[in-house]
C-alpha cells in the first residue's frame, strides 16, 4: 500500500506517467416489452422483466494527473485482449520512458501475457514500456480507475444496453468526452493519512517482529 501511495504522491513527469488500469464485466440487457413513452421532464420507466443477452468486458485506463483516458470493449477477457489493449496504451505515450502502470493481481495482468500473442522481440519491447505496480489483495479501492468506473456506471452503464456494439458506442463516447475535458482525479488519501489511520496495524507488525 505504501508503495502505491508514494507513487501517487510523485509530481507529474511526462517521462514516467502514472496510469491506472483495470477491466470489468458488462452485462448486456434487453427489453422484453416496449418501454413506455414519456413526456419531456418525466422520469423514464422500465418494465421489471428483462432479457439477458450475454456479457462483454470493458478495459480502461486513466492518468489521474492529466485526465488522459483509454477504453476498449471486447467480447472476452483473455490474455489476447489484455495484450491488444496494452499495445494501444503504449502507442498513446510515445514519448514516455517508462509507463508506471497500476493494476490488480489478476492472473492475466502481467507481461507474460504478451508472449502468448506476440513474437518474443515484440513482447519484450512492449513489456519494457511498463513498470507494473500491483494493488494489495482485497484493496482494489487503491486503484484510481475504480473511481472512473464509478463515473461510467452513473453516466451510461446503469441503463439497459442489449448489444456489445451499442454498449461500446455509449462507453467510448462518454470516455472521449471526459478525456477531452481532461477531468482529473484529486487523490486525497496520502501516505501520512494511511499511517495515521492504520497505526495499530503498524504497531502489530513491529510487535510481531520482536517476538
Amino acid at each position: 500500500m505504501e508503495q502505491l501511495l508514494a507513487l501517487y504522491a510523485r509530481p507529474y513527469d511526462p517521462r514516467y506517467p502514472v496510469v491506472c488500469f483495470d477491466e470489468r464485466p458488462c452485462f448486456l440487457i434487453g427489453e422484453v416489452m416496449t418501454p413506455l413513452s414519456v413526456k419531456p421532464g418525466q422520469v423514464a420507466k422500465e418494465h421489471y422483466a428483462y432479457e439477458k443477452k450475454g456479457s462483454c468486458s470493458l478495459l480502461a485506463t486513466i492518468e489521474p494527473l492529466t485526465g488522459n483516458r483509454l477504453a476498449q470493449v471486447h467480447a472476452r477477457r483473455t490474455k489476447r485482449e489484455y495484450t491488444l489493449f496494452f499495445q494501444a496504451l503504449a502507442a498513446q505515450y510515445p514519448e514516455a520512458l517508462k509507463i508506471q502502470l497500476v493494476q490488480d493481481n489478476l492472473n492475466t495482468h502481467n507481461a507474460s501475457s504478451f508472449y502468448e500473442y506476440l513474437p518474443a522481440e515484440d513482447a519484450f519491447a512492449l513489456a519494457q514500456r511498463f513498470e507494473f505496480h500491483y494493488t494489495p489483495k482485497s484493496a482494489s479501492w487503491l486503484n484510481m480507475i475504480e473511481i472512473e468506473f464509478s463515473a461510467l456506471a452513473r453516466g451510461c452503464l446503469h441503463q439497459r444496453i442489449p448489444t456489445q456494439s451499442q454498449l461500446e458506442q455509449e462507453v467510448l463516447a462518454l470516455v472521449q468526452e471526459r478525456h477531452d475535458q481532461h477531468i482529473r482525479i484529486h487523490w486525497q488519501f496520502s501516505l501520512e493519512a494511511a499511517r495515521d489511520k492504520f497505526q495499530r496495524h503498524y504497531v502489530k507488525i513491529q510487535t510481531d517482529k520482536t517476538l
